[in-house]
């Protein structure tokens, strides 16, 4: 990581907090550009030739360590790779582990064109999003140039996901390229034999290549030759081999080349990675053993560096393991996960029905409203911006307080939806409970200290006498 400090990048910015940026300070922008949320073009005073020099340099000081790869286009495409760290705690990992999952071209056609619908179609709602799956690798196996373009045709038709060309056959792989060739397909794989016409393939058709060998020397290679040739959008696959002596080989060389790229700056192979879990499908025969397999090896390549990575099995168990743990890995430890403060209506409360109090953490917030949701209990619940914290590292740091609760009340106008004045604060949060009542005047009831049990307080508690 070349900067690491937002006043290691205003250093080089022109420093005359001019606001044409649109942040107040060179300072705030300079922060955004260290997160990646803003762009060095929107600071116009960096084309003028008196800050040229050092908008030039800082444009080379902010591009990450590893080259970012865009694969397809439009809304659903995926840039992997553009990582600056080896561990999240540094300071994060910027583009999440894209999951791409098979088809291949001896599959009937509407069992092609299923599968690929329920791949595009899988979604899993997750801490307040739905995580979805990234892509398809068109794989040739008939060895039929024109049964693989039609596979590729008809996946096409399917869906507007990222595409995976999948052979080692330059013909094969150019006669599914001129199917989609528009969407900027990822190539897979250029080797020691066939490299010179894959070069030739994605210069002409203007699309990353994979290049594939467990020989590093080789790998490292390829990778100069096709950089000096002017082709930069590389993804390196130093193979994954699913078990044994071959699965720890193939565990050190990701971990050799992503030290090499980030720790040493040795850029030949600063690109990113693909991995193959599918491969544990060559050497296990029972499909559930197999797919278990497969998401262990996906597992440890998520976490140890893999960018992207072709998978086969769609069983549920698989596909919530892998990507979750995509989702936990790839997010921003320094923001813990939150939702917006307010005041959020669960089923149809009327002004009569209780009004619980929650903090924003997101995992927090929505085991709550999901308790609260599934035993359809008609209340609000009101949400708190504590920064992120759940309820008793909020209580115990000072982010969940009776004043926070009073401004929400006012500024969400409790008072105007429920008449009783009566609140339901976590019993993590008990020990506030007479000052929350001294500054905010209502009355507080303090729940159970798990969601879960909700609904039998609320046989005990609710509604209380003055509401009754």
């Amino acid at each position: 990581m070349k900067l690491s400090s937002p006043m290691d990048v205003w250093k080089y910015l022109p420093g005359t907090n001019c606001r044409e940026c649109g942040e107040k300070t060179c300072l705030a922008f300079a922060s955004l550009l260290l997160d990646r949320k803003r762009n060095l073009s929107e600071c116009p005073l960096l084309s003028d030739p008196k800050y040229a020099d050092k908008g030039k340099k800082l444009q080379e000081l902010l591009a990450p360590e590893v080259h970012e790869v865009e694969i397809g286009v439009g809304a659903n495409a995926m840039v992997i790779g553009g990582e600056d760290v080896l561990h999240r705690h540094e300071l994060t990992f910027f583009n999440r582990t894209a999951l791409v999952y098979d088809v291949w071209d001896t599959m009937d056609e509407d069992d092609l064109r299923a599968r690929v619908r329920e791949i595009a179609g899988w979604r899993k709602f997750y801490v307040g999003e739905f995580l979805k799956l990234d892509g398809i690798a068109v794989r040739a196996v008939s060895g039929d140039l024109q049964r693989y373009r039609a596979c590729v045709k008809y996946v096409s038709e399917e869906t507007d996901l990222p595409l995976v060309l999948c052979s080692f056959e330059p013909e094969t792989l150019e006669v599914g390229l001129k199917e989609v060739s528009d969407r900027k397909p990822l190539l897979y794989a250029a080797n020691e034999s066939n490299w010179r016409e894959l070069l030739r393939m994605a210069k002409q058709y203007h699309v990353p290549v994979t290049l594939s060998s467990p020989d590093l020397d080789m790998l490292t290679r390829m990778a100069l030759t096709f950089s000096q040739a002017g082709l930069e959008d590389l993804v390196l696959d130093p193979r994954t081999y699913p078990a044994g002596e071959g699965l720890k080989g193939s565990f050190e060389r990701f971990i050799k080349l992503r030290r090499a790229a980030i720790g040493d700056g040795n850029r030949a192979v600063a690109h990113p990675l693909l991995a193959v879990p599918m491969t544990a499908w060559m050497v296990h025969d029972d499909a559930l053993y197999a797919s278990y397999w497969e998401a262990m090896i996906a597992c440890l390549f998520i976490i140890r560096y893999a960018d992207i990575m072709i998978m086969h099995s769609i069983e549920p168990h698989a596909l919530i393991t892998e990507r979750t743990l995509v989702d936990n890995i790839y997010t921003d430890p320094r923001r813990p996960v939150s939702v917006e403060p307010g005041i959020r209506e669960i089923g149809n409360p009327d002004p009569e029905s209780p009004l619980f109090v929650t903090t924003n953490f997101a995992l927090t917030y929505y085991t709550v409203e999901s308790d609260i949701t599934s035993n359809k209990i008609d209340s609000y619940l009101m949400v708190v911006d504590t920064e992120g914290l759940g309820v008793e590292s909020a209580v115990a740091g000072g982010q969940l307080t009776a004043d926070l609760i009073k401004d929400t009340l006012e500024r969400y106008e409790a008072d105007k939806k429920v008449k009783h004045k009566t609140m339901i604060i976590p019993g993590l949060a008990a020990r506030m409970s007479g000052e929350t009542e001294d500054v905010t005047g209502w009355t507080v009831l303090v729940g159970p200290r798990d969601s879960g049990r909700i609904p039998g307080w609320m046989k005990d508690n609710w509604p209380p006498e003055k509401v009754a």
